[in-house]
Parts: structure tokens; C-alpha cells; sequence
């Protein structure tokens, strides 16, 4: 078989590149040993999201009264939220099935290795091998749970994030290592369905990424809803001989011993690195990571990379953006490299947390001289009218030049709202664009305007 293009791994940049090579007029094929759509569609953006939408519709339900509602006698549908969890996710992979076919790409199904100048060896569930030709051949082949070597992954009491999305009952109680965002979604849907949740976190706050104030903020909201929380802490042993998993954490106060159900291991992932041929054909790589150029190429004339195995955040939306560019360059167009300093980072626990740029901490460390806005759901109509008032809108600005540092907010819906912040620093927006361009009222992304009013000193409604 031969292509023009062959990529091995299907999921948001995979299946994305192979679109926009099928639009640009080249014969495609797309090389999977799973599911199409890869890990984000299957087992971690969707269907989790899935998951947050079920706990946050259940969570209304135990708060009707205070929208004057009164329900009686409802619970939750452990069963039933995975089995819908799940429906979702099938539903979005047979929409992928249906845009490689709408776009004439060849799906092979097999586990794909470089085996010399563009060619690709792959090899089926049942061992079969056949070879593909192309001439290029791109890497998009994900990442995985990493896995703690005190801590190992059975699938049973100590699980990643895709056994906890298809647990066979919920648990009583659970351990969850690590706080980055698969971990605080986590801990969201557990507790809000009735699981006893303890964070354990290394770094001296949860979400360690984001902003002080963000990780402050969504501290104070998940103590206040009863989720136990250490930092400055590490899980140094898991017995799980008996009947419950006995955890065993050192902190800054002493070391401690949690009992629990459950223990999710969330503390980051791990690049698919092995059995793709690299070290064989010359591929560099560098920290877990294969080496490219701005437009993706690698050290391999005619071999390409994109997505979680390349340096940069391990998000969709990246591995998406990389894909469309590294197959415009290979199409001879002249994509413009990736900023990577204008990546939104997403976590949809609730409240939502969204940001893009500098935090505070990193602006000032940087020399810069700044100004800040924030601005507290509190003071939103929308946000009261909403029943939803925690959290705020925080804008960072340059004041020598007024450009756009940073945003960082924490709030009902602000995942949606970060998309402003982003296209305004890409146009290098001045603030007071964003002050004079009229927002809608009553409505949530008020609060970016007010926030960068605040900055300005030109705030109306605090």
C-alpha cells in the first residue's frame, strides 16, 4: 500500500492531520492499534467531561431548594453515569469513523514501527504484519498514564484514570495522588456523587500550574465541599493486602496513614515512545520527548512528530494545531509556527479553571512591571441570577506597552470564556479595546471587561 502520507496514531492530532492532508489533496492513511479518536476521545477529554456534566447535574438536583425546587427522593446512578459516560464516547469515535470515510483516508488497524525510508510496518492483533509505503510518515502516537514506581497500577484497587472512569461500583472512599487537572476532575465527580476524596499533592499547592490565586480559590471551594486535601505531601507505600488500600503519606506534619477503597494514581503521563522503531532509524529524542523543528520535522528526513510525544503541554487542542501545520508545510504551504506562549490550558472541574500566558508569579519574575484586574463572580448579575458566585476573572497587563500578560480565571463556565483572552492576545489587543468593546448584559464573560477595567482603574460595578 502506498500514500502519500501515513500517520501513525489516530487521536486529536493524528485524525486532525489526516483530514487537513485530505483536504490539501493527498492520499492518507491512519495507522491505529485501538480506538480511533486516541486517548482524548476515548478515555480522557470526553468521556470524562461526561462524567463532570452527570455529577454536575446531580449536584444541582441536592441544591434545587435554593432555586425554589423541591425534589424528593432522588440518588445517584453510579451504573449510569459510566454506561452514559461511555454511550458518549462511542458516539464520538463512530463520528471520527465517519469523517475518515467522508474524507477518503484509509484506517488500518495495528500497532505501527518505522521500518526504513518511508516505509511502515504494521502489525495486527493477530501478528500479522504487512508494510505501508508513504512519503511521510508522521508520529502521533500519544501519551499514557505515568505510573509512580511506589505506587503501581493493578487495575483493582490502585487505578489510572481509565479504570476510574469504568469502576464496577463507586467507591466509599478514595486516594487520589496528584492534583494537575486529572486529579481535581476526579476528585469534583467522586465527591459530588458521595465518595470520601483525599488529594495528596507533592507541590505546596494543588493545580501547582496555574496561578496563586487559582489554586488558593479552588482549595478553599473543595475543603469548603468536604474534600480533604494534602500538599507538601507524598504517598510512599500502598498495602493493599487487605480488604481496603492502606496508604501511606508523608507530610510536612508527619507521616500518616490514610485507609480508602480506591487509589487513583493522576500524577501526569507518560509519551508512547516504545516499539515506533526511533533509535533503530535515527529518530532523536530528548528527555522522553522526540526532538522536532517548528513545522514538526525530526532528524529523519521524511519523519515527522506531533502531539504529546513532542516539548510542549500535552493538551488536545495542541496536538490538533501541530497536526494542521506540520501537514501544511509538508504540503508546501507556509503555516505560521505555533506560539506556544498562547495555549489556553483548561480544567473542567466545578468551578472551571482557564489560562493562557503569564501568572502573576511569572510576570514579575520576568522583570515585568504590571498591572493587574480581577474581578469576583460575587459582583455579576448573571453569576447571582445563576446561583453561581464562586470564583473571579484575573487579567494581567504589561503597563509599559499594555500588552496582555495573562488571564486566569476560576468560575462557572469559564473554560468557554478563556477563547476571548486568547484571540485578543493573538490580535495584541490593548486593554482598553477590550474596555470599550460593549460586552453583553447580564452575562458571565462581563467579568473579563470588568477585570480589565479594574486593571485600568475604570471598573463600574465594584
Amino acid at each position: 500500500m502506498k500514500f502519500d502520507i501515513a500517520i501513525i496514531g489516530s487521536g486529536p492530532g493524528g485524525y486532525v492531520a489526516a483530514i487537513r492532508a485530505s483536504q490539501l489533496g493527498k492520499k492518507v492513511a491512519v495507522i491505529e492499534k485501538a480506538d480511533l479518536g486516541g486517548v482524548c476521545l476515548n478515555w480522557g477529554c470526553i468521556p470524562t467531561k461526561a462524567l463532570l456534566k452527570s455529577a454536575q447535574v446531580f449536584d444541582y438536583v441536592n441544591h434545587a431548594a435554593d432555586y425554589g425546587i423541591s425534589i424528593k427522593g432522588h440518588e445517584a446512578d453510579f451504573d449510569a453515569m459510566i454506561k452514559r459516560s461511555r454511550g458518549v464516547a462511542g458516539g464520538m469515535s463512530k463520528g471520527v469513523e465517519f469523517l475518515m470515510k467522508k474524507n477518503k483516508i484509509t484506517v488500518i488497524k495495528g500497532a505501527g514501527k518505522l521500518a526504513g525510508k518511508g516505509s511502515v510496518e504494521v502489525t495486527s492483533a493477530d501478528g500479522k504484519k504487512e508494510k505501508v509505503e508513504a512519503d511521510h510518515i508522521i508520529l502521533a502516537t500519544g501519551a499514557r498514564p505515568r505510573e509512580l514506581p511506589n505506587v503501581k497500577i493493578d487495575g483493582k484497587k490502585i487505578v489510572g484514570y481509565h479504570d476510574a472512569m469504568v469502576l464496577p461500583k463507586k467507591p466509599e472512599s478514595m486516594v487520589i495522588i496528584g492534583s494537575g487537572a486529572i486529579g481535581v476532575e476526579f476528585a469534583y465527580f467522586y465527591s459530588t456523587i458521595g465518595t470520601k476524596v483525599t488529594i495528596v499533592e507533592y507541590m505546596p499547592r494543588i493545580l501547582p500550574i496555574e496561578d496563586e490565586e487559582i489554586s488558593a480559590e479552588l482549595e478553599k471551594i473543595y475543603k469548603k465541599r468536604g474534600v480533604n486535601i494534602l500538599t507538601n505531601a507524598s504517598v510512599e507505600a500502598v498495602d493493599t493486602a487487605g480488604k481496603s488500600c492502606k496508604v501511606q503519606v508523608k507530610t510536612a506534619k508527619g507521616n500518616e496513614v490514610i485507609e480508602c477503597d480506591i487509589v487513583l494514581s493522576a500524577a501526569g503521563i507518560q509519551t508512547n515512545l516504545e516499539n515506533l522503531g526511533l533509535e533503530e532509524h535515527g529518530v532523536k529524542t530528548d528527555k522522553g520527548k522526540v526532538v522536532v523543528d517548528d513545522f514538526y520535522r525530526t532528524s529523519v528526513p521524511g519523519v515527522y512528530a506531533i502531539g504529546d510525544i513532542v516539548p510542549g503541554p500535552a493538551l488536545a487542542h495542541v496536538a490538533s494545531a501541530e497536526g494542521i501545520i506540520c501537514v501544511e508545510a509538508i504540503c508546501g504551504h507556509h503555516p505560521e509556527p505555533l506560539n506556544y506562549n498562547n495555549i489556553p490550558g483548561c480544567t473542567y472541574c466545578i468551578p472551571e479553571v482557564a489560562s493562557v500566558g503569564l501568572t502573576e508569579a511569572k510576570a514579575k519574575e520576568l522583570g515585568y512591571d504590571i498591572r493587574v484586574g480581577k474581578f469576583p463572580f460575587s459582583a455579576s448579575g448573571k453569576a447571582s441570577a445563576s446561583g453561581a458566585k464562586e470564583g473571579f476573572v484575573k487579567v494581567i497587563f504589561d503597563k509599559k506597552y499594555g500588552e496582555w500578560l495573562g488571564a486566569h480565571f476560576i468560575g462557572a463556565g469559564v473554560t468557554d470564556m478563556i477563547a476571548e483572552a486568547v484571540v485578543a492576545r493573538k490580535l495584541e489587543t490593548t486593554g482598553h479595546e477590550i474596555i470599550t468593546a460593549v460586552h453583553p448584559h447580564p452575562t458571565m464573560s462581563e467579568a473579563v471587561m470588568e477585570a480589565v477595567a479594574k486593571a485600568y482603574d475604570e471598573c463600574i460595578h465594584l
